[in-house]
């Protein structure tokens, strides 16, 4: 806080870029802003802005940042440099001011002389002292330039240093368009700097003492960032920095980088190769039109052998690309790997990162507490940003009893937020900041309304506080950025430590197993059937908190699963053991699976897996045979504490998906979605200026207007619905359903074009461009839907064009149905807006024409042999429907069953399937899988309607499988 002369009161509430008020200059952030408070000492002072609160917002320009940092490290490098500038600058401005003086005083004389002032002998001297004087300043002044010169040459020496952090700095601060919990302030990142310089390795030479502090700034920089991110992010970040300092240096081209990140490809072409899809293959043609990768079609048909045992490695990046492929730059040969096993893509990237900066920036070791703890200070509070199943804030309480911060000290204050706990934490702040105590405040997400008050807090109890006080906070992630609600203003200043739970079975059985001992194994009478259901508990455990890596695939949805889980289970295992003379498996298993983990689960299907994973981890004859968790990994016997922890490291085959009832392909799909995931993350982060590139043939603003001129230009014109309805006075189901998505086409269509049109006068200029046009802007350029759209359209996971290829299939679709409105011989299913609709048609053109109560009725599915192209008229009963996928198994055409899916198979289409309703009592129920129809992989809140599948195995196996029915992939 300070005073400008003239009364005005200023306050960086963030600081950072160049401002010059008065004669007084200050430093604020990017984008952070300057409150200026009107009044004050002087009454009469009148602000150009009248008003009592005024916010300016600033940017912070690279030049800007590049400048300061180099001041910075010249400053600490070599001070005599920067005094000496410092006296030049002074020097420079004495001589400005005798100048002035002088020739003020000469025209003061000359204005008072009479008409022959030649006679004035005092004004002729005062001249010709002034000709001297200015003589000899002038000598000075270009002495001064020469020195200037020599001391800005010294300095530039500096200068790589200065760009480097620069662009780490500004790298840093777009974190947040990945999770909002990522903000850090210009304030921390110049202390990181400063570090960073003091511990370099100290060097005689110049030119290697700048080597050793760039790479000691870089990577200070990147673990500063790193131990506040999640391990998913990690890459993301990783990956960034190193394509941002490669082009800086310019060892990679940016179109080249742009094609890896977009992978705009047209998926029309034909594998003729068995070990290629054709999504890769489509990728290997679109690739060989460009003058780097010419010819690669042609090498892959000519050897398909060696291609194919380089493709089918179970590390394929690892292996020599084959003939003179291998030559490829380290960026080329990335393409080439995400065409033909984009599943491997995030350990590829990491190998590049690693080729590239060094294994430091991969090997991935957790920073110890105790380290960042001696970064933190009274102004610099640890915020830990939490993750289900872990407890974070045990380190801290381990580390307080070693220095002596404890409750029982009464030099600890542990304040868990919610229902009215905001008072308390205020008193123990104000206290701990005088009293040099520390504070911790659990779960502050819980208390939004007060998390303003809480950031001036923190800011006024660290001024003058007590160097020992210390503020550690915890916070849940908001699911979405729009539900984040952290003030940034705390997570700018706070040292951010993420702490996740263990990955992989291994590490999560060993991790259930931790939360017991031997004297818990040994406390009940019935120590046989209390042991190995317990083990049976551990391994459930395992799998539901681990089995949410693989997605949608995994849970429909994401549930805070936790160790409280586990203990409580075990508790009422216990007590259910010692009160009942047999082992109730029913009681046991509903209370696990609908109340103690069923508490958290709100999807019925993911109930269902629940349960299933219950009844086949609990089973009443498990004590009598061998029970097998997973293939070759069986409840062991009776064994001590220790005994179990080695029984898992000796027996539990190698990390798989069969670990959790998946099959094989679950992980190649959950790997492809990763970097899927992580390469359009990756996009979105570049700037779409450096994205163009220097000399590109086209600006930003050319590059949306072709994709917008294209988009116009395919548009078709809407369903004139008056013409469609007079077509026939007949209101069938099947009729009501072709007008209504003729309905909620035409809002599309409306609506792309006006959004459409309304961008293209903002671009041509005769528009102002407004916040709504710039997001429709940024989505063209990036290849996303806009939300505008999304939100009037159908579910759908594709990018901008092939989503729009999409659209247009539907229109061609609806074109044929609205003709003669009579039923199409086999309907798309997946290209109807509201499927469901369609479905519920077929029950009630069943249920009217026998005359069944259309709630006593339901759908059954008979999946055919034939594709759509084969069949020529309509069902008589029902419909026939296509356009289906299953995900986790496949269809036996033959054998008319659901089959084990092939490996690297991921989703086979279904054969045309009929659908028809029939009375409940008639429903066939011997068996048969119930498996869920969803609209897309999100699964979810997409769910359609449950299709009863014949299948020779255990419905279960499905089940745990996660196998279901899509209309889109």
């Amino acid at each position: 806080m300070w005073q400008h002369p003239q009364g005005c009161q200023f306050r960086a509430e963030r600081k950072g870029s160049c401002i010059k008020v008065g004669d007084k200059e200050c430093f604020f952030h990017p984008g952070f802003r300057l409150i200026l408070h009107t009044k004050l000492a002087n009454p009469h002072y009148k602000p150009e802005i009248q008003a009592q609160t005024t916010l300016i917002n600033f940017t912070v320009t690279r030049d800007g940042l590049e400048d300061q940092l180099l001041a910075q490290v010249v400053n600490q490098e070599r001070p005599d440099l920067e005094h000496l500038k410092s006296e030049l600058t002074k020097q420079q401005n004495m001589f400005k001011i005798e100048l002035k003086l002088l020739e003020d005083e000469l025209l003061t004389r000359l204005s008072a002389a009479e008409s022959n002032f030649l006679g004035d002998n005092v004004l002729v001297e005062k001249l010709e002292t002034t000709k001297h004087t200015a003589a000899e300043i002038e000598m000075k002044v270009l002495e001064a330039k020469v020195n200037e010169v020599k001391i800005n040459e010294a300095r530039e020496h500096y200068r790589p240093v200065a760009v480097r952090a620069s662009l780490l700095y500004f790298i840093m601060n777009d974190l947040n368009k990945i999770n909002p919990m990522y903000q850090f302030s210009l304030k921390a990142f110049n202390v990181v700097f400063h570090k960073a310089v003091a511990m370099a390795e100290a060097s005689e030479d110049v030119k290697s003492r700048v080597n050793t502090l760039i790479d000691c700034v870089t990577y200070s920089t990147f673990n500063y960032i790193s131990r506040g991110l999640f391990e998913r992010d990690k890459l993301t970040f990783t990956a960034q920095l190193a394509f941002q300092l490669l082009l800086m240096s310019k060892e990679i081209d940016m179109r080249e980088l742009d094609f890896l990140l977009r992978f705009n490809i047209d998926h029309s072409y034909i594998s003729p190769l068995d070990f290629l899809s054709n999504s890769a293959w489509s990728a290997i043609k679109v690739m060989s039109f460009t003058d780097e990768f010419r010819g690669l079609d042609r090498d892959i048909e000519g050897s398909p052998k060696r291609w194919k045992k380089m493709v089918e490695s179970e590390c394929p990046e690892k292996e020599m690309f084959p003939q003179e492929w291998k030559g490829k730059s380290s960026l080329q040969k990335l393409i080439m790997m995400r065409a033909l096993r984009p599943d491997r893509m995030t350990y590829a990237l990491r190998n590049f990162v690693e080729e590239k900066l060094g294994v430091n920036y991969t090997e991935g070791r957790k920073t110890e507490f105790a380290k960042s703890f001696r970064e933190s200070g009274p102004a610099s509070p640890v915020f830990f940003i939490l993750s289900p199943g872990v407890d974070p804030l045990k380190d801290v309480e381990s580390l307080g009893r070693k220095l002596g911060f404890t409750i029982d000290l009464g030099k600890l204050h542990n304040v868990s937020l919610g229902q009215g706990q905001e008072a308390v934490a205020e008193v123990a702040m104000e206290k701990a900041a005088k009293e040099g105590h520390w504070v911790i405040l659990q779960n502050i997400h819980l208390v939004a309304r007060w998390l303003g008050s809480l950031e001036k807090l923190l800011e006024c109890c660290c001024e003058d506080s007590h160097p020992d006080y210390r503020v550690f906070m915890s916070a849940e992630p908001a699911p979405t950025p729009q539900e984040h609600i952290i003030p940034q203003g705390i997570l700018e200043n706070a040292i951010k430590i993420t702490n996740e739970p263990p990955t992989g079975m291994h590490a999560n059985l060993h991790a259930a197993l931790d939360n017991f001992d031997q004297d818990i194994l040994d406390q009940c009478s019935r120590e046989q059937e209390f042991k190995t259901i317990l083990f049976s508990l551990c391994y459930f455990h395992a799998c539901v908190a681990e089995r949410r890596k693989f997605g949608p695939q995994g849970w429909n949805r994401k549930y805070p699963f936790n160790t409280g889980d586990l203990t409580i289970s075990v508790n009422v295992l216990y007590n259910y053991l010692e009160a009942n003379a047999q082992v109730p498996w029913e009681d046991l298993r509903y209370l696990f699976g609908e109340i103690m983990y069923g508490g958290h689960i709100t999807d019925d299907w993911d109930r269902r897996l629940c349960r299933t994973y219950l009844e086949e981890y609990m089973q009443p004859n498990q004590f009598d045979r061998k029970l097998a968790l997973a293939p070759g990994f069986v409840v062991p016997s009776n064994l001590d504490y220790q005994g179990y922890h080695d029984f898992i490291d000796e027996m539990l085959p190698h990390e798989s998906p069969v670990h959790y009832g998946l099959h094989p392909n679950a992980e190649i799909e959950f790997l492809t979605v990763t970097s899927d995931n992580l390469f359009h993350t990756l996009l979105e982060l570049q700037s779409p200026d450096a994205v163009m590139g220097e000399g590109a043939s086209q600006t930003l603003e050319e590059k949306v207007k072709a994709i917008l001129d294209e988009v116009v230009e395919k548009l078709p014109e809407e369903y004139n619905m008056s013409d469609i309805t007079s077509k026939t006075a007949e209101r069938s189901p099947y009729i009501l359903v072709c007008f209504q998505e003729c309905e909620r086409m035409n809002t599309l269509i409306s609506e792309i074009r006006r959004s459409l049109k309304e961008l293209d006068l903002g671009l041509k200029g005769e528009l102002a461009i407004s916040s709504e046009m710039e997001k429709l802007q940024t989505a063209l350029f990036f290849d996303n839907v806009p939300d505008t759209w999304t939100k009037l359209a159908y579910p759908s996971i594709y990018s901008l064009a092939i989503w729009y290829n999409d659209v247009l299939q539907r229109c061609k679709e609806l074109d044929s149905w609205t003709q003669d409105l009579s039923l199409p011989s086999v309907v798309w299913l997946s290209g109807l807006f509201n499927p469901q609709s369609f479905l519920t048609a077929v029950m009630q053109s069943l249920a009217r024409k026998n005359e069944w109560p259309l709630d006593k009725v339901n759908l059954t599915v008979d999946v055919t042999k034939k594709f759509k192209e084969e069949f020529n008229q309509p069902a008589r009963e029902g419909a026939y429907v296509y356009g289906l996928y299953v995900e986790g198994a496949r269809w036996d055409t033959q054998a008319g069953v659901i089959t084990e899916a092939r490996l690297k198979e991921l989703t086979p289409a279904m054969p045309v399937i009929s659908v028809r309703a029939v009375p409940n009592d008639r429903q066939e129920t011997r068996n048969i899988y119930e498996c869920p129809l969803y609209k897309t992989k999100i699964r979810g809140p997409t769910y359609v309607w449950t299709f009863s599948l014949k299948t020779r195995e255990r419905p279960a196996k499905w089940v745990l499988a996660g196998v279901a029915l899509l209309l889109s992939v």
